[in-house]
C-alpha cells in the first residue's frame, strides 16, 4: 500500500523517567504491532512537553534523556524507515495548535477530564494545579490532530481521554468548516501490570520494573514486591489470585499459571522460590531489549543509528505539521497577501 493512500495513527508517551514494563505492555509494544502490520502511517513520539506538566520545576529531567528513551524505542522494534519517530519538542507546531484549540475549549471541558483528575490525585498537585497541567488534554488533542490523526491506539479505560480530543476538533470543523478528522479509537488489549506494591505501576510511586533493567536491578525490585500478606511462614498455604508476584505470572509466563498456582495454594513453594523464579522470566523478557538498547547506547554505529534516527524523524514530522498550520493560517486568514 501506498504510503500517502494510508490513514494515520499518533501515540506519544511521555517523559517522565526511564520506561518500564508497564508502559512496554500497555502501549509500546502495541505501536511496534501496528507498524509491522504495515496498514498505518504511524507517527510515534516522545512527549517532553507533556512531562512538564507534573515536573515543571525540572525540565533537564525529561530534556537530558531523551537520546536515551529515543534508543528505547529503537530497541524495542519501531523502525524509523517504517514509522515516523520524533521528539514532541523538535516540531513547533504542537505548541502552536495547543495555542489554537485552547481559545476554543470550554474551560468546564477539561475541569472534568479524568486524565487530568488523575494526575492530580497521583503526582499530589491539589494546591499546585498549573495552567499546563489543565491544558494537558488540549495538548493531547493538538498532538493528534497537528498530523490529522484518523486513529489511535487506546485501551477501554482510556477511552474518556480520547473523546475530549474528539469534542474539540468536532468544534473546531462545526467553527470553521470540515478540517480535521475525527480521531477514532483503536481498541487494544492492554494487561494490567500493577507495580510491586499492587497499586498501578507507574514512575511517580516508584513501584516499577525497568524495561531495560538489569539483572541486579529485576532481582532488587522483585526482592520488593507484595505477596499474599496471609501468607506468614513457609509452610502456610498461600492465596495466589490476591499474590501480586502470582499476577506477573499470569501476564508474562502464562504456561506456569497452573503449576505456580497449585504450588501455592499447597505451601509445596515458598514466596522466596516463586520470587526468585520471576526473576528468571523477568530477565529472560528484558534482556533482548536490554542488550539491543546497549549495542545503540555503547557503539558508534549505534549512535549514529539514533542521531540521525532523530533528526529524519523531525524532518518528517516537521513537513506534515507545518502544512496543517499553514492551512489553519489561509483559514484564519492569517497569511497576510499583498494589495
Amino acid at each position: 500500500m501506498n504510503q500517502s493512500c494510508k490513514k494515520r495513527i499518533v501515540s506519544g508517551a511521555r517523559t517522565t523517567g526511564r520506561l518500564h514494563i508497564g508502559n512496554y505492555l500497555g502501549s509500546l509494544k502495541n505501536w511496534v504491532q501496528i507498524q509491522n502490520e504495515n496498514t498505518y502511517d504511524c507517527f510515534w513520539f516522545l512527549a517532553n512537553y507533556h512531562a512538564l506538566t507534573t515536573d515543571y520545576a525540572n525540565p533537564q529531567n525529561a530534556g537530558d534523556q531523551l537520546f536515551e528513551l529515543y534508543a528505547d524505542l529503537l530497541a524495542i522494534g519501531l523502525d524509523p524507515n517504517r514509522s515516523t519517530i520524533f521528539i514532541q519538542s523538535d516540531v513547533p507546531g504542537h505548541a502552536e495548535l495547543f495555542l489554537i484549540f485552547s481559545m476554543i475549549t470550554p474551560i468546564g471541558w477539561v475541569e472534568r477530564n479524568p486524565t487530568v483528575k488523575e494526575m492530580i490525585r497521583d503526582y499530589d498537585l491539589k494546591t499546585n494545579v498549573t495552567h499546563g497541567l489543565l491544558g494537558y488534554p488540549i495538548l493531547q488533542a493538538a498532538d493528534i490532530a497537528l498530523y490529522k490523526g484518523h486513529f489511535v491506539p487506546v485501551g477501554k479505560d482510556q477511552l474518556p481521554h480520547l473523546e475530549l480530543s474528539r469534542e474539540i476538533v468536532r468544534r473546531f470543523n462545526n467553527l470553521y468548516g470540515d478540517f480535521f478528522p475525527e480521531p477514532q479509537e483503536k481498541l487494544t488489549e492492554v494487561p494490567l501490570l500493577k507495580g510491586l506494591d499492587g497499586k498501578k505501576m507507574s514512575k511517580s510511586l516508584h513501584n516499577t520494573i525497568f524495561l531495560t533493567a538489569t539483572e541486579k536491578e529485576i532481582e532488587t525490585a522483585v526482592k520488593s514486591a507484595v505477596t499474599d500478606p496471609g501468607r506468614v511462614y513457609r509452610t502456610d498455604p498461600g492465596n495466589p489470585e490476591i499474590c501480586n508476584v502470582f499476577s506477573y505470572y499470569q501476564i508474562l509466563d502464562s504456561s506456569s499459571v497452573e503449576e505456580i498456582r497449585e504450588n501455592c495454594k499447597s505451601a509445596t513453594i515458598g514466596c522466596a522460590q516463586c520470587k526468585k523464579r520471576m526473576m528468571k522470566v523477568l530477565n529472560d523478557f528484558i534482556a533482548p531489549i536490554r542488550d539491543k538498547k546497549n549495542d545503540l547506547m555503547n557503539t558508534p554505529e549505534g549512535k549514529s543509528t539514533i542521531q540521525y534516527s532523530i533528526h529524519n524523524g523531525k524532518e518528517r514530522a516537521q513537513m506534515v505539521a507545518k502544512q496543517t498550520i499553514q492551512e489553519i493560517k489561509e483559514l484564519f486568514h492569517f497569511e497576510v497577501k499583498h494589495v
